[in-house]
């Protein structure tokens, strides 16, 4: 069990001394190209809290990118990864197998919102799992075809950047990807409003506007899958109209399409649901997991019903670490924690009481477009006073005073005035309340 203490501290100004030193150390020895949120070196990390090399102390907003979703260094998984790696660090399962890979693909198949029979595989990372996902579609059902949403993002390998809409920072320069790549609007009931109420509000006359591109840039009978994050995430933590994905799924069903669901950030409790696809009770033919999967270890994977997901010959998945031992150690006990602490239910007190303040502070501040989100994963959208026009100068202002202030919070969204907020789920309401806070006065002192 960690002793750092849960508190938000600045010892040094940021960076301080031993920060600066890194930093000028990654210059010289790491490649340009992995840019850093924040200027600040982590030496410990527990319970809502990151402590840098310096001793500052600052209260986590982000969660690594919605990874350490049960809290940094996490109890359970620290005496299941210690133990695992006192017996063995690796084998390949594809060599000589082992046990956690399979009792992993055992709670993914009991957990995961597919109906009938299901099959599991691991991998090592959001991207790879999201490309295996399209190699198994294709296989199942001989199309070649994949359909992607505007403002999705599903990585930065060659395949997923093609799937990915924004291109800067993340495929810019690195072209030409992959092909048969198919792009259709989503609903994004802020933005959509400009273009009506009905739009805004009524999903199932978003998803036809989808369909009918589909239908007439790609056909379904080109087209081996679709697929979608249930909540957006580097898009801007965008939640579509109610009806918008059981429309989709249900068009998919009726043409021979698999659908795929991108869990990636939303999946393990995040959402206040196990899953996000829970909350408007969809069962997708494949899920892609990852981030919130296993702790903070490197671990992904693919589950989705048994005939789709068994349609490749053997061999022709796997990969040298997917399913790591200790990484799949990690997951059991990542599970375990998510259950016996009742966390898809704490992810929902978070919600509301996020929701709450952050509604409070919208009434107060017509900057704050949007509040929207589910669980855990909340964000705001901010616009220049009295507009809807994107106000990314403003949020990269807000950021960097809000890192000074000892408080890490991220960014997102096609525009980037979106300011996303993934809190890990063992976060005090206390440090929670005063990250608010934090964020509060810092756009207070913007004006």
């Amino acid at each position: 069990m960690s002793t750092l203490e849960k508190s938000r501290y600045l010892a040094t100004a940021i960076p301080g001394p031993r920060s600066a030193a890194l930093i000028d150390r990654k210059g010289a020895a790491v490649a340009r190209g992995i840019g850093n949120t924040m200027p600040v070196y982590a030496a410990r990390a527990a319970g809502g809290i990151v402590e840098d090399v310096d001793g500052n102390r600052f209260i986590d907003l982000g969660s690594g990118i919605a990874v350490t979703t049960i809290g940094n260094a996490s109890p359970r998984v620290v005496a299941a990864v210690s133990a695992q790696a006192a017996e063995f660090t690796h084998t390949c399962f594809m060599v000589t197998p082992y046990e956690q890979y399979v009792a992993v693909c055992e709670h993914l198949n009991r957990l995961t919102p597919v109906e009938g029979e299901k099959r599991s595989a691991l991998f090592n990372s959001g991207s790879e799992a999201v490309e295996n996902a399209v190699k198994i579609a294709r296989a199942y059902t001989r199309k070649q075809a994949v359909v992607s949403f505007d403002h999705a993002y599903h990585g930065r390998t060659n395949l997923t950047m093609a799937l990915t809409a924004k291109s800067m920072p993340y495929k810019h320069g690195f072209g030409p990807f992959a092909s048969e790549i198919y792009r259709a609007p989503m609903s994004y009931p802020f933005r959509d409003a400009e273009f009506g109420k009905e739009l805004a509000t009524d999903g199932e006359l978003a998803a036809r506007r989808a369909l009918s591109i589909i239908d007439k840039q790609v056909g379904a009978d080109n087209l081996a899958a679709v697929i979608i994050e249930p909540i957006q995430g580097e898009g801007g933590f965008i939640v579509p109209a109610e009806g918008f994905l059981p429309t989709l799924l249900q068009w998919c069903r009726a043409n021979g399409v698999v659908f795929i669901a991108d869990e990636v950030q939303t999946g393990f409790a995040r959402t206040g649901a196990m899953f996000a696809c829970e909350h408007e009770g969809i069962d997708p033919d494949l899920i892609v997991t990852a981030k919130g999967i296993a702790g903070g270890l490197p671990l992904s994977a693919v589950t989705g019903r048994a005939e789709i997901m068994d349609s490749p010959h053997v061999g022709g998945l796997g990969g040298t670490y997917g399913g790591n031992p200790l990484a799949c150690a990690a997951a059991l006990a990542t599970i375990d924690t998510i259950e016996s602490d009742g966390l898809v239910a704490r992810a929902r007190e978070i919600e509301t009481l996020m929701k709450d303040r952050l509604g409070r502070l919208q009434a107060d501040d017509d900057r704050i477009g949007d509040v929207r989100g589910r669980g855990a994963m909340i964000a705001v959208e901010l616009v220049k006073s009295g507009t809807i026009e994107p106000d990314a100068d403003l949020t990269k202002a807000l950021l960097a005073g809000a890192h000074a202030a000892g408080v890490i919070v991220l960014s997102c969204g096609t525009y980037g005035n979106v300011l996303r907020f993934l809190p890990p789920l063992a976060i005090s309401d206390e440090l929670l309340n005063e990250g608010l806070d934090v964020l509060a006065s810092v756009l207070a002192d913007l004006r």
